[in-house]
């Protein structure tokens, strides 16, 4: 009778696995099977890492209403302020929160590992920080589009984090090889762990410039103010917000509730400040097919984003967008409904005008037609066939006018735009104008178009149309005041007196007046508007005078209050923290969270990956509860558990294949718990107005690593073998040559990030700037990552003495 062996090729590599005997297996299978084991714990730690920030995210969010000076009737105002400092949060909390993988793998490997130090902690340390600090950081400058910079904001708060994650390597070194070389001392592990709260303190003092030349006068300096003055930087909707929305979408048939609250929601989330936490959220979210932290777009509710990005850019009209279906088709129109001519002049231009989409040639013709003016006697007949070029945004044309020299009263005749077949454009608001010939030198008649005007209070803007007759020559200028009837301005509308200018040949102008919507039931309320004085020669006309009634829209208030809830709805689902295991549960087990309309395939595949992960983890305590810190602690429980596993499986496969544990440390490990850091970093250096996200907390992170991964792996060793009456050995080998390469190269990178800022071809800025500078610092600082690797690895292979 035989019986498999107990000890067999890298059986005794691991601190829990095998879990059962692989003795027959073939070396290939094994190696491939701890390779998928190895990127799908990735996966897993990326998840239950998720979950640890929701609990940190909920610790350091919460708020105080705070009273300052100000200048009111009352003598102050109320702010919200957060009760953790967003430094003080990035440090520690933060920090732990995206370096507890690597943190938590120095210490087990050294508790299961009798107390002896091992090769993969210490590796994966210095392995992900020079990943974090010179692929992140080239990434991030690389990512920047070129028209774009990104800048640190608070320039002392890297200076003294950047310093420290050198420091904390310089003294790496010193302990390893200059002052008790492949040994370490109880008092060197203790300084070790004690830079860590002397970092917190001197980045908080920077932080709040106690020592430098901040005005006494700013009662809100120091304070972490949580909001802003933009109205899409709430926390949550309200009916001003709504309002402005729809002001902005009024003339969008596409505009239904639902794809308004998706997109307020979606604006909404992207102008809130966020920190780190939050983008590695995110990041961890999109790699696992979870539930993002963005409103994701429908089709529908991107059209209207294209709506209102797009009408900016042509004067605020959404009309343009709409008839270009969202900007596929080319729009082609005249510029203005009407034009005015003195006969004496002899000629007209007109401008064709194009929208939309601007990359395609478009054909159309243009012909005139009669009106009171005759063809050949009064003007030349115009009939041709026009062509805009792609990018070509303006065509003018000219129309010959005659002067017969005999007087006659005001004609007018037409010009028609037809597009030819099969053109990718769409005629616009104005694919007729037209033209009035008018009588000589005279500047004409100026008065309202109606005598009495309807809006209803949710228009935003009431505009009022003043019309200009019996002549057109010379520039004209109108004044108007208001007068109140039953509505009062500056409370029911704005703007109560101003001027409309009539430019030469100009013959429609509007009057521009705020309409106020208080969103409460009121009667109909009016109030008189008035051309007072005109120069240059021309007269007022019968119509002096005008009404405006304000019409109650209570319809439109209840349209807004839906609106509201359903944004409000969106933006809770994307908070980080789920306030009940019902919703952890539902989140756990759909595709995007539940959000199939805008799942995508790949999604589903990142889901079915990770289900049983998320539905494990989906067990833990929900963030809202004790204020997060249960679970806080039991994912950290859950973190630890998973790296003794992470570990294992990286020493079996390593073995398996013939790598070496530092080798391995350095590539497979550093790059699979630094992964969530680089698609965070990514999407904070083209979100965010500033790179303090983005590569600002990189160094940081890189100084956390050593002092609380390695400080306080190292000072609970020390301890132990103090007590036993011998030094903690650490053999300083291969870990010595990484640290010193790394350093060098850390040193080398921030010293290009300095010049970045100082230096003008690069944009004055860390991130971005102009193309070819961008690209070749970006890669320089990618390929010294590269430099590091094939060094350390040559190194452990002894290719390279060591120390």
């Amino acid at each position: 009778m035989t019986t498999c062996p107990t000890s067999y090729t890298c059986s005794d590599k691991g601190l829990i696995l095998p879990l059962v005997s692989e003795a027959t297996w073939p070396i290939g299978a094994r190696a491939t099977i701890y390779l998928i084991g190895l990127l799908w714990s990735f996966m897993a730690i990326a998840i239950i890492a998720d979950i640890f920030m929701s609990a940190i995210a909920q610790i350091t969010s919460y708020t105080q209403r705070v009273k300052i000076p100000d200048a009111s009737e009352t003598g102050y105002k109320e702010i919200e302020v957060r009760r953790w400092n967003g430094t003080v949060a990035n440090l520690t909390l933060m920090a732990l929160g995206s370096s507890a993988p690597e943190i938590l793998l120095s210490i087990i490997e050294i508790v299961f590992n009798d107390f002896k130090s091992g090769e993969l902690g210490p590796s994966t340390v210095v392995g992900s920080a020079a990943f974090n600090l010179m692929v992140i950081c080239g990434v991030c400058v690389i990512g920047i589009p070129s028209s774009e910079t990104r800048r640190i904001k608070k320039l002392k708060v890297f200076a003294i984090t950047a310093v420290f994650s050198v420091l904390a390597y310089v003294w790496l070194i010193i302990i390893l090889v200059v002052n008790t070389p492949d040994f370490v001392d109880l008092w060197e592990a203790i300084v070790t762990l004690l830079l860590f709260p002397i970092l917190v303190i001197f980045a908080y003092i920077l932080d709040k410039d106690y020592f430098g030349s901040s005005s006494v006068d700013d009662e809100e300096a120091g304070l972490e103010v949580v909001g802003g003055d933009n109205l899409l930087s709430q926390e949550h909707a309200d009916k001003q917000v709504i309002v402005e929305m729809l002001r902005r979408l009024k003339s969008n048939p596409d505009a239904d509730e639902k794809n308004i609250a998706r997109l307020t929601a979606h604006l909404m989330e992207q102008n809130q400040p966020h920190d780190r936490a939050w983008y590695r959220s995110n990041a961890i979210r999109k790699m696992t097919g979870g539930t993002p932290l963005t409103t994701p777009l429908t089709d529908k509710s991107s059209e209207l984003l294209e709506t209102l990005l797009i009408a900016e850019e042509a004067g605020g009209d959404p009309d343009f967008i709409h008839l270009s279906e969202g900007g596929k088709k080319a729009i082609i129109e005249f510029e203005s409904p009407s034009t005015a001519v003195i006969e004496k002049e002899g000629r007209v231009r007109i401008n064709i005008i194009r929208h939309g989409n601007l990359d395609r040639r478009v054909i159309f013709r243009v012909e005139t037609i009669d009106g009171t003016a005759e063809a050949t006697s009064d003007y030349k007949p115009l009939k041709e066939t026009k062509v805009f070029e792609p990018k070509e945004t303006l065509l003018p044309i000219d129309i010959e006018i005659i002067d017969d020299n005999v007087w006659e009263p005001d004609e007018v005749f037409f010009i028609r735009m037809t597009l030819e077949p099969d053109q990718q454009a769409v005629l616009g608001k104005h694919p007729v104008t037209q033209v009035t010939i008018l009588n000589d030198d005279e500047p004409g008649t100026i008065q309202f178009a109606n005598p009495s005007f309807l809006f209803k209070e949710s228009v935003g803007c009431a505009q009022i149309k003043v019309e200009r007759s019996n002549g057109c020559d010379g520039r004209i200028v109108a004044k108007w005041k208001t007068k109140d009837i039953t509505a009062v301005g500056g409370r029911d509308y704005e703007n109560t007196s101003g001027e409309v200018v009539f430019e030469h040949g100009e013959l429609t102008k509007m009057i521009e007046i705020n309409i106020k919507d208080d969103l409460e039931f009121e009667k109909d309320e009016n109030f008189e508007v008035d051309l007072v004085e005109v120069d240059g020669g021309a007269k007022l006309g019968k119509l002096k005078r005008c009404v405006v009634t304000i019409v109650n829209d209570d319809e439109f208030a209840g349209f807004v209050d839906r609106i509201a809830d359903l944004t409000n709805a969106n933006l809770d689902a994307l908070r980080v923290g789920k306030q009940t295991w019902a919703k952890q549960f539902e989140e756990a087990l759909n595709v995007n969270g539940g959000d199939l309309e805008t799942a995508t395939a790949f999604s589903y595949i990142l889901h079915f990956m990770t289900f049983g992960f998320k539905s494990i983890f989906a067990l833990i305590p929900p963030a809202t509860i004790w204020g997060g810190w249960l679970c806080f602690i039991v994912s950290l429980c859950c973190i630890g558990l998973l790296t003794a596993i992470v570990a294992d499986l990286a020493n079996i496969f390593g073995c398996l294949i013939g790598l070496e544990p530092e080798v391995t440390a350095i590539t497979f490990v550093a790059l699979g718990t630094s992964l969530p850091d680089l698609f965070a970093s990514k999407a904070a250096s083209t979100m965010e107005k500033h790179a303090d996200s983005a590569i600002g907390n990189v160094t940081g992170s890189n100084s956390v690593n050593v002092f609380l991964g390695l400080g306080l792996a190292w000072v609970v060793a020390s301890i132990y073998w103090t007590s036993q009456g011998v030094s903690f050995e650490v053999p300083a080998g291969s870990l010595g040559f990484s640290v010193v390469v790394f350093t060098i190269c850390a040193i080398v990178t921030l010293i290009l990030i300095v010049i970045r800022r100082f230096v003008g071809v690069f944009g004055n800025a860390e991130l971005g700037g102009p193309k070819t500078p961008k690209m070749i610092s970006g890669i320089f600082m990618i390929s010294l990552w590269l430099v590091y690797v094939l060094l350390a690895s040559l190194q452990t292979y002894e290719y390279i003495e060591g120390f």
